[in-house]
């Protein structure tokens, strides 16, 4: 592995910072952000901790009270300067970062742009609590996905009931204000006792995680006052006994790296 720092071209460099521990921050993330001249930075979803390490003379920009008309001409107007600017955003970037937009701009203003991914805050607490989403017999699909609000409406097709009919493990971002709702149109499809992972802050210092059945997500989030980032996991995989095991490493499974005896090898 090449951990050898080169100097940053004049571009924007958008970045997902993970979920909030500074550890976990990718090793591409680490360098880039060290180097940087220009720091925007969603201050209201990434720790201070994460900025630690840079500059000392970089210029930080905190956005979280800013508009996109405010943060994309910065941006651009600093590029232009001659300087390398990170867009620096919470979690991965695939995933409700609203970057889209950015980029557009930024194409049609001729600024050149890289995409460094993140951790997602899915991952790190499925980590946490050691468990793995995609149980052979039990579960093998992982679905990631929101609740209609302000900010951003779900597509009709998209709604809660209908993906939760699939039963699979589900990861359900920006539902805090609406775990009444959540919950009962989750109740459609999954058992009451199936195991929700309440999430809150994942990453942070302050982290905190519940694990209850689903009739109790909303009692829960009301109970602990949770009104914004939260995280939930609705998933089988989190019963505490799993009984299935994947053939991946099974002695009678072959594959092109673990090939069987011939025929004539067995006696």
């Amino acid at each position: 592995m090449n951990l050898t720092q080169t100097a940053l071209k004049p571009a924007v460099y958008i970045i997902g910072a993970g979920p909030g521990d500074p550890e976990l921050l990718t090793i591409k993330a680490y360098k880039i952000l060290t180097q940087a001249d220009v720091i925007l930075y969603a201050d209201s979803l990434v720790p201070k901790q994460i900025l630690e390490d840079v500059r000392r003379d970089a210029e930080l920009v905190a956005t979280g009270n800013k508009t996109l008309e405010q943060i994309i001409p910065l941006a651009i107007e600093r590029v232009r300067q001659g300087k390398s600017v990170v867009r620096l955003h919470s979690g991965d970037l695939t995933l409700y970062s609203a970057i889209a937009e950015q980029m557009q701009a930024f194409t049609e203003a001729d600024i050149p742009f890289e995409l460094i991914p993140g951790i997602s805050a899915f991952q790190a607490a499925a980590a946490k609590l050691s468990t793995e989403l995609t149980i052979p017999e039990l579960v093998q699909t992982i679905i990631l996905t929101r609740v209609s609000g302000k900010a951003s409406a779900v597509p009709e097709t998209e709604e809660l009931a209908s993906l939760a009919a699939h039963k699979a493990s589900l990861c359900l971002y920006l539902a805090a204000r609406h775990s009444s709702k959540a919950q009962d149109q989750l109740l459609e499809h999954y058992p009451a006792d199936t195991p929700v992972a309440v999430c809150y802050r994942v990453g942070w210092q302050d982290e905190q995680i519940w694990v209850v059945p689903l009739s109790k997500m909303a009692a829960v989030t009301r109970e602990k006052d949770l009104i914004r980032t939260t995280l939930y996991l609705i998933s089988p995989a989190l019963q505490k006994a799993v009984t299935t095991r994947s053939r991946l490493y099974h002695p009678q499974h072959q594959h092109l790296f673990r090939p069987g005896k011939k025929p004539e090898q067995v006696k």
